[in-house]
């Protein structure tokens, strides 16, 4: 049987007005609201855009709003208003 390695990573990350959009080693580019993400979504554009990508590209950080996102996270497509319900 054979098995599938689930290792998203990302490479970039790009934060509009609207959304969190990350682009993954593999191409995959994924668009995510940013209403999701409370802390993105009222932070103001300089904030978003203050990130670091964690490791290979396993979480995405913002020091400032203290804020890990996990990539594998982003395609499991769990918003945060589902997971606190």
């Amino acid at each position: 049987m054979a098995t599938f390695n689930f290792n998203p990573l990302a490479s970039e990350v790009q934060c509009t007005e609207f959304e969190l959009i990350v682009t993954l080693k593999d191409a995959r580019v994924l668009h995510l609201p940013l209403s999701w993400f409370p802390k993105l979504n009222h932070a103001s554009p300089k904030q978003r855009n203050n990130y670091e990508i964690l490791g290979d590209g396993e979480g995405i950080h913002w020091e400032e709003l203290d804020e890990d996102l996990s990539v594998k996270g982003f395609l499991q497509g769990i918003s945060l208003q589902q997971a606190s319900a």
